[in-house]
This record gives C-alpha cells, sequence and structure tokens, in this order.
C-alpha cells in the first residue's frame, strides 16, 4: 500500500466510478470531487477547487481522532479503493470506496450513488463524518431532513439521500463517536433501499468487486507493467459515460496546466480526438466494448453533422458548450479562474476528420463485435472524408487549441491524410473499387503536400505548420498513423529535432513558440509518450524504456496521472485524470514490453 504522513500539495487523490459517475478521494480518505448526476453536472463535492464558504464545504471526509497515518490502495483489478487511517494509539480504521457496477436484471447497474465503509481495524478508534454536498458551484447549502435511518439534502431542483446505519444525529451533527461495529453510507438519489443498509452496501462492494475482476480478466495483458496497464485500463473505461457512449477528457474542470498561468479548461467533455486515442488504446487489450458504445455515440455526432464537425461535444450530444468563469470558487489551490464549459467547441480543428475515421476503423474488420460497421457505416465515414479532403490545406486551431491565430498545422493534415488512408482501406475490404481508388488518390495527394510544406530545411524536421520553422510534438504521430515509416531518414531527423528543442530529460514540451499565454512551463505528458513511441519505432529501444519508467515514477500513489509533469518538481498540473496520459500508460507498455513468449 501507498503510505503517506502528510497531506500532498500535488494531485495525490484516486479515481472510484462506474461509468456514470466519477469521484476523486485522496490520500486522506476525503471526497474532493464528484458531479452529480452526470460526469458534466454541478459539482456537489468541489473541494478539489476550494470553496464558497467554510473548508470543509464540498467535501465528504470520514475522519479519524488523532490520525498520525495513512495507506490507500486499490483491491487489485478493481475500481474498488481502500483507505486505512491509524492514529497514534494503533487504533485504525479503514474506508472502502466504490460506485456500484454489475450486471443486475440482464443489464448493467450503475447508479448515481457512492458507497462508503467504515470498519474497525484495531484499537478504540473515534471517527466523525462530515459530509457537505453543495449545489450550484458551491454556492448553495441543501435544506437536511431526517428519517429513521436516512438524511436528505434537498436542494431546489433536486435531493440526495445518505442511507446510513450510521448514528444518523452523529452524521447530521458532525459529532465524534467510538466506532465499534462497521457502517456503511449510501449516497445518491432520493430513493428508499430495497434492502437492509449493511447487507445492500455489502452486496454492493461483492458484485462490484466481481465485475471489475472479471473485466479485468479478459485484457490482453503485456508480460511488463501489467499493473499499471491494468490500472491505466480501468482509469480508461472510468471515463467513458456508458449511457450514451461518450468519453470525457478527463473527471475535472480548472486544474491549471502550471502554477498560476490561467492555464484553466474545463475537460469533462467528449473531445473526438481523446476519444480516439482512448479506444485504440483499449482496442489493443482486447477490450472492444467501451469502441462499441464510443461507436454509437460518434455515428450520431457525424449524422447530425453538416460537413464542419465540432472537436468537441457534450456527452449527450450538446453542441453549444458555453464557457464562463465561477467566481465563487478560488480555484485548486486558490489558482482560479474557474470555468464551466469549453469555448474550443467553436473551433475548426482538422484533425478531427481523421480521428473519426481512425475510431471506426477497427469495426469494420473485428468478427468479435455484436454489430460490424457496413456499407452504411462507411457512406457515413465518407462525409468526414470529404471535409477532410477538402480542408487539409486550410487553416485551423490545431491540435493544441490555440486561441488567437489560425494557421495550417501539419497535424491537422496529417489526420486529414488518415481520414484518407483508411477510408481507402475499408473500400477495398468493401469490394468498392472505384471508392478505393478515389481515397487512394486523396490520400496521396494530401501526403505529397505535408511532404512538400511541412519540411523545413532550417530544422531538418516536419515543422508545426506548412511553410514555418517552429517545432510542434504533434507531428510524433506520423509513424504511429503509418503516414511514413519510423526509419525514414525525415522522420527520424524530426525525433531528433524535437529532442533538442521540447524535451527536458524525459519529458517532453507540446511546442517551442508563445502562445496566447507565454511558453508552455510544463510538459505535456502525451507529447512524452509519443516520444517513448517514436523512440522505440526508430531503433532506441533501451532509451524509450529509460523514459517510460520515469513516467511511470511520476504517477501518483494511486497510479494515476494528470495532463502535464513540471520536469524540475515531477509534479502533477492539469485535469485529471487525463485519459491522454493513461492512454501512454498502455500504448507504452504494449510496445516495450518483452513478450510473452520469452517466459511461457
Amino acid at each position: 500500500m501507498y503510505q503517506s504522513n502528510v497531506p500532498s500539495p500535488s494531485l495525490d487523490l484516486a479515481l472510484i466510478g462506474n461509468c456514470a459517475i466519477g469521484a476523486l478521494i485522496d490520500a486522506h480518505g476525503d471526497l474532493l470531487w464528484c458531479c452529480l448526476p452526470r460526469f458534466d453536472g454541478d459539482p456537489v463535492f468541489h473541494g478539489l477547487l476550494g470553496s464558497a464558504g467554510d473548508a470543509a464545504d464540498g467535501r465528504w471526509a470520514i475522519e479519524l481522532e488523532g490520525c498520525a497515518q495513512t495507506e490507500q490502495a486499490y483491491d487489485p483489478g478493481t475500481a474498488v479503493l481502500r483507505t486505512r487511517l491509524t492514529d497514534a494509539d494503533g487504533g485504525a480504521i479503514e474506508i472502502a470506496d466504490f460506485a456500484p457496477r454489475f450486471r443486475q436484471h440482464d443489464r448493467m447497474f450503475r447508479p448515481a450513488q457512492l458507497v462508503r465503509r467504515v470498519r474497525p481495524l484495531a484499537g478504540h478508534p473515534r471517527v466523525r463524518i462530515r459530509l457537505r454536498p453543495r449545489a450550484d458551484w458551491g454556492a448553495r447549502a441543501p435544506v437536511l431532513t431526517r428519517g429513521s435511518n436516512h438524511l436528505r439534502y434537498v436542494f431546489a431542483d433536486f435531493a440526495l439521500r445518505l442511507n446510513t446505519n450510521a448514528p444518523i444525529t452523529y452524521v447530521a451533527e458532525e459529532t465524534w463517536f467510538s466506532l465499534h461495529a462497521p457502517v456503511s453510507l449510501l449516497l445518491g438519489p432520493d430513493e428508499t433501499l430495497a434492502g437492509a443498509v449493511e447487507e445492500t452496501a455489502r452486496a454492493f462492494e461483492e458484485q462490484t468487486i466481481d465485475h471489475w475482476r472479471r473485466w479485468t480478466r479478459r485484457l490482453a495483458l503485456p508480460l511488463e507493467w501489467q499493473e499499471a496497464t491494468i490500472r491505466a485500463a480501468i482509469t480508461l473505461k472510468l471515463c467513458q459515460f456508458e449511457e450514451t457512449g461518450a468519453i470525457v477528457a478527463a473527471l475535472t474542470t480548472s486544474i491549471p496546466e502550471s502554477p498560476d498561468s490561467g492555464r484553466n479548461w474545463d475537460y469533462r467533455f467528449c473531445w473526438l480526438r481523446d476519444a480516439f486515442f482512448v479506444v485504440r488504446a483499449l482496442n489493443s487489450l482486447a477490450e472492444v466494448g467501451t469502441m462499441e458504445d464510443y461507436l454509437r455515440w460518434l455515428h450520431d455526432v457525424v449524422r447530425v453533422a453538416d460537413g464542419h464537425v465540432q472537436p468537441l461535444y457534450g456527452i449527450a450530444l450538446e453542441h453549444a458548450l458555453p464557457e464562463r468563469e465561477v467566481p465563487q470558487l478560488p480555484g485548486y489551490r486558490g489558482m482560479g479562474p474557474v470555468r464551466a464549459g469549453n469555448a474550443a467547441f467553436a473551433h475548426h480543428q482538422h484533425d478531427v476528420y481523421g480521428n473519426i475515421v481512425l475510431g471506426a476503423a477497427q469495426a469494420f474488420w473485428d468478427r468479435r463485435l455484436f454489430r460490424r460497421a457496413d456499407a452504411q457505416d462507411f457512406a457515413l465515414l465518407e462525409q468526414a472524408g470529404e471535409q477532410a479532403f477538402r480542408v487539409y490545406d486550410q487553416p485551423d486551431a490545431g491540435m493544441w487549441e490555440l486561441r488567437t491565430r489560425a494557421r495550417v498545422h501539419t497535424s491537422s493534415a496529417l489526420m486529414c491524410w488518415a481520414a484518407c488512408d483508411r477510408l481507402a482501406r475499408i473500400a477495398g475490404l468493401l469490394g468498392l473499387a472505384a471508392r478505393d481508388r478515389l481515397w487512394r488518390s486523396r490520400a496521396e495527394t494530401i501526403r505529397a503536400r505535408i511532404l512538400q510544406a511541412a519540411w523545413s530545411d532550417k530544422r531538418r524536421a516536419f515543422a508545426a505548420s506548412f511553410g514555418g520553422d517552429e517545432l510542434d510534438a504533434g507531428v510524433l504521430l506520423m509513424a504511429e498513423v503509418g503516414f511514413l515509416p519510423a526509419q525514414d531518414p525525415r522522420f527520424v531527423s524530426t525525433v531528433e529535432a524535437l529532442e533538442a528543442t521540447l524535451a527536458d530529460g524525459p519529458f517532453m514540451r507540446r511546442y517551442e513558440e508563445a502562445d496566447d499565454f507565454g511558453r508552455p512551463q510544463t510538459s505535456f505528458t502525451v507529447c512524452s509518450f509519443w516520444r517513448v513511441d517514436a523512440l522505440a519505432r526508430i531503433g532506441r529501444a533501451a532509451q524509450a524504456r529509460e523514459c517510460f519508467e520515469a513516467l511511470l515514477a511520476c504517477r501518483n500513489g494511486a497510479g494515476l496521472l494528470s495532463e502535464d509533469i513540471a520536469p524540475a518538481t515531477l509534479e502533477l498540473w492539469g485535469n485529471f485524470p487525463q485519459t491522454y496520459s493513461m492512454v501512454g500508460i498502455v500504448n507504452g507498455a504494449r510496445l516495450l514490453s518483452v513478450p510473452w513468449s520469452s517466459v511461457v
């Protein structure tokens, strides 16, 4: 178990969830973040971003009197978290945290409910439960009402019910009390439990553990780094809103990319770019269910699009995601602003068309799927391909979502090429010879244009934009998506130029040119993993392994990564947990691991 004696100023948080909701819990067992009734909802627990009033507001703390040490770990292969608190006299308790998830009545049971089970382990521990949900981003406190075995937290638009066998007076009044026997707390919709509290909580825990262990057991893991890969895979799955199939980029908003940078954005939406990488990583582990669910959502995105496709949408297909600041919350470690919504929905980011086609391509070949893609699906994807060919050499905001300038970004043109290239392959599979020829011709047109316009003789590298000389780590994807062989001298030279300019040890920044906020101060974690991939592909496997191990060492105690890492301090920054970063763990482990045949 990971051990901690003092609170960490970094993102030392663990994730629990069930593909309907997600919550973040710190090393001391304080639940600091949870949006309800879904990922992009009101943060009923907003303690991660500070408080509009008392510091305990927006938190759910289970405290041990005189706590001197904490230990925390997941049950292996699950999303069930256990936190052990020990006092100076040896008294100890364990908190088991999870969100129920298991099959029931031939469907997945995943209520918007959090379960916390507390049991004494040693001595005579005294505990205090401080449950303070808030609404309207911390601005409104609930009216508290009591039942025989429950408390209701009533807001203007909704109510939460806490079913518990703990003394409800002690919970309501936040009184210290001796813990003589296990207690369970189930917080969720204002509904009566079908059974007794303790029996229900125990059954939920057992069935949730069984579900996750069976899910993990089906993963096609690499031989090395199995625990890291499992934790990454579970985390990626927990970022899918299963009801619709959308995948959020992260579960938080407004964690700054670097201290006091103002780079505070809301990532609780589905970027088609990020979602493609998640689907691809999980597919590589033989977990294709996530792709099937995502393609349901993606199909509706493309079907209603009129040529232009937004780079992101709401998890229930919302098109407009207006951005606003939330003044009542001070922000993570006081580093506001806190933002809700993301103005990038209005951007033109042309790589999105490649992400659409790449995200769906496997469905045409994979015979495990309940519904393989067919000619009608191909016709729908051709709409994205048509737009990709129309705009590949037109200025856009780029994959890094620059807000004040537009250029013809090489990474955007690259993904437009990928859209045409994969459409040709799909057409060949479907026996559509004329469409195969058309898309191959278009892919070759784009390829020739990239090779001519993106190459910088000055830098001996592919540049960030057509006709430019500035560098951007996004071009590292050239080998991964098959645009160039990894051994092509131009790609090798590009990797070397990027290392000389953007790398700081194993860490890599996104780009060298100043943007709307100046020059980036932290490394962008997925770019560091892209470098690992590139190093392995060009034959520098030993260095790739060194960099990969260094990145794994930056994970927090729960095995999770955020968006950014500060190279000087190794501190995590940016929204959390970041799917991009967790994808890098899966991809790196698969690429670098020795094969199973070496030991069996």
